[in-house]
């Protein structure tokens, strides 16, 4: 049966139903106790749950982190938040230097099964260190899954199979559509988390896009319909590790890609893309693989951010230059 529900519905629900499934899950961080944290995705949950698995920590991310690894040690799931993406910096090194390591440092014999939720990306009008995009270090961390949901319906999803994996996983939440609604199937069979998703087939260029850039590239996709170009666009989810085998049958069948996220350009995730399409698909493009990105400075000003990341008409201006070759 289907519910309509916003994203963080979605969440509180997932993260309310893989306490159920699994009695050893924790959800730690600051204020996700007694408020239900800062955007209330785990509201409710310490009334029902207790304060033994829904635990308010102190402002100290490299503890709440810390703490969460020597909880997964002794056979728990902690679920951690991270009130803004620009806060995680402080636990970089936890994450980085332990959290990815220590299954490879134990030849497997030590699984860290442990989320860390990060709202990210900008669009809500904050201030500095509130609307940053830090995928790109995380991806680049060998031993992290990094995923990131666009829609309701995934996001209820996605978080119960990441409390059921036994790898760590830094779970990006793109905070700008938490309150856009959408249809949950809670008896649906649900995509694999390492799975691409065609969120709109099309046959004359692929845009491809992950978390809050997937709305862009949907109406991009839209008003190019009414020009007469059939645009398909591919939902990443999993921006480690990519979907390869998606993105390269859409993108040899089209002969075009346009990649679109919020990160700064240079070596974001578009890059990698990029570059990998360009080995595997050589003798099937009909253009440059493109990229469309937010641009290489700090996060700006409230005021400025629309300027900042990717608008329909940077994409459309993209797809332009691709039919131009």
């Amino acid at each position: 049966m289907s519910t309509s529900m916003s994203m963080i519905k979605a969440l509180n629900a997932s993260l309310r139903k893989g306490m159920e499934d699994h009695p050893k899950t924790v959800v730690m961080g600051e204020d996700v106790g007694d408020l239900g944290g800062v955007f209330r995705v785990t509201d409710g949950l310490k009334k029902d749950f207790g304060v033994d698995r829904v635990i308010d920590t102190p402002l100290a991310e490299s503890g709440i982190v810390g703490t969460a690894i020597g909880l997964a040690l002794r056979g728990y799931r902690p679920v951690v938040e991270i009130q803004f993406d620009g806060f995680v910096y402080p636990a970089f090194d936890q994450i980085v230097s332990q959290l990815a390591k220590m299954p490879y440092r134990s030849s497997g014999n030590v699984r860290l099964p442990v989320i860390i939720r990060i709202p990210f990306a900008g669009g809500i009008g904050a201030v500095e260190h509130h609307s940053e995009s830090p995928e790109s270090y995380f991806i680049h961390t060998a031993g992290l899954k990094v995923v990131s949901p666009a829609t309701p319906e995934d996001a209820y999803w996605m978080m119960q199979q990441s409390i059921a994996d036994d790898d760590p996983i830094v779970f990006l939440e793109p905070k700008r559509r938490y309150h856009a609604k959408g249809e949950v199937n809670e008896d649906a069979a649900p995509l694999r988390l390492d799975q691409a998703h065609i969120a709109r087939p099309g046959t004359d260029a692929t845009l491809i896009s992950y978390g809050p850039t997937v709305d862009q590239a949907m109406a991009a996709a839209d008003a190019a319909a009414d020009e007469g170009r059939n645009l398909e666009v591919i939902d990443l989810r999993s921006l480690s590790p990519v979907d390869w085998p998606v993105l390269e049958e859409s993108v040899r069948r089209t002969g075009r890609g346009i990649v679109i996220h919020e990160a700064s350009r240079t070596l974001g995730l578009g890059s990698e893309v990029s570059a990998r399409l360009t080995e595997q698909c050589f003798y099937s493009l009909e253009a440059p693989i493109q990229r469309v990105t937010g641009y290489d400075v700090p996060y700006p000003a409230s005021r400025h951010e629309d300027d900042f990341r990717p608008s329909v008409d940077r994409i459309l201006d993209a797809v332009d230059a691709t039919f131009e070759y």
